[in-house]
């Protein structure tokens, strides 16, 4: 069997299309996708292995979520009679956890790309899910009972039959609670219990039994930023607000600027990876052997896709060159391992 082959995609607006690239990021392939009448693209999320892709849009009736085979092009979608809203792949790429009917009787299931639905008997407040590596039915969930009352993460065994909490907090609303690769750790987001839309949290670490939680650095929070491990566990990717004294980015993403950073994880030290001095640089991405992060950069309301060389990163002193992969407007990279 031959090893999987690493790929990045990023989204094209017009002509709408995926457009992947190789090792050296030259385009080498389109996949044509327009964005279905009356609705917007919200994010992309590959499976952790093959070839499928799950899409979710803002439409009218509310979030939709997509499965895109990426080489016949094809897309399927999971849920119809409802909303649905991605929560994370399983473990082996072959079915996808969604919360679905949010305004009527929402609850959690893993659907496939084929059709097939179970129930998975978690909280239905539960908005964040990550499993556990090497795992077939472990994973954390986490869920709020509403705002001013924090928020709690749980581990769930046996696909949500057997749950144990490992995390609360009152004062915060914990999002983006990700397993370091080998499943060791778990990182977290931790974002101020009130009104404020926009604000700086902070990112947390802890054991992967809720044991010695400990800030690691401050963090944009509120617009949605997770960060996101190294594949060696050893760094985080994360976004940082330069302008926290600025109140109108509190409400509006317009007014924020903000940067990536690396933090390594042992020494808690940060290595600023981009610098701009206006608009903001979105969630980055590790490729798949750790030596580059893509990520949207959107300054004076355009938005495209950039990627920066991060291998030697902690070892020298400057900056790496950031390059956008393409002159029109993109957005949503994701590394595809197939």
């Amino acid at each position: 069997m031959s090893p999987p082959q690493n790929s990045l995609l990023i989204y094209r607006f017009d002509p709408p299309a995926f457009i992947e690239y190789s090792a050296d990021f030259q385009p080498i392939d389109e996949i044509p996708f327009p964005i279905p009448p009356s609705c917007g693209l919200s994010n992309t999320f590959p499976a952790p292995l093959g070839k499928v892709l799950a899409i979710e849009l803002n439409c009218p009736n509310g979030q939709t979520v997509l499965f895109l085979d990426t080489e016949s092009g094809a897309t399927t979608q999971p849920v119809t009679a409802s909303d649905s809203h991605f929560l994370a792949w399983t473990n082996d790429g072959k079915a996808a956890y969604l919360k679905v009917d949010s305004l009527g009787n929402p609850n959690i299931i893993r659907a496939t790309p084929e059709g097939t639905q179970t129930f998975i008997p978690i909280p239905a407040f539960t908005y964040d899910l990550a499993p556990k590596p090497n795992s077939n039915n472990e994973f954390t969930f986490t869920f709020s009972h509403g705002l001013g009352l924090g928020s709690e993460i749980w581990l769930a065994q046996q696909d949500g039959r057997i749950v144990q909490q490992l995390y609360a907090d009152l004062y915060n609303y914990i999002s983006f609670a990700r397993f370091s690769p080998d499943g060791k750790r778990i990182i977290f987001i931790k974002t101020p219990d009130n009104q404020t839309p926009f604000t700086v949290g902070e990112l947390w670490v802890m054991d992967a039994d809720g044991a010695h939680a400990s800030k690691l650095a401050d963090t944009d929070t509120g617009h949605g930023y997770a960060a996101n491990w190294s594949p060696d566990g050893e760094r985080i990717a994360l976004v940082v607000r330069e302008n926290p004294e600025n109140e109108n980015a509190n409400q509006s993403s317009d007014a924020l600027i903000s940067n990536i950073y690396v933090v390594e994880v042992e020494s808690g030290k940060l290595n600023q990876i981009t610098n701009f001095a206006e608009g903001r640089a979105e969630a980055p991405f590790w490729s798949l052997d750790g030596n580059t992060l893509a990520f949207n950069v959107v300054i004076n309301g355009r938005m495209n896709v950039s990627i920066a060389g991060v291998d030697s990163v902690g070892v020298g002193s400057s900056t790496p060159e950031i390059k956008p992969l393409e002159s029109e407007s993109t957005c949503c990279p994701v590394w595809m391992r197939k």
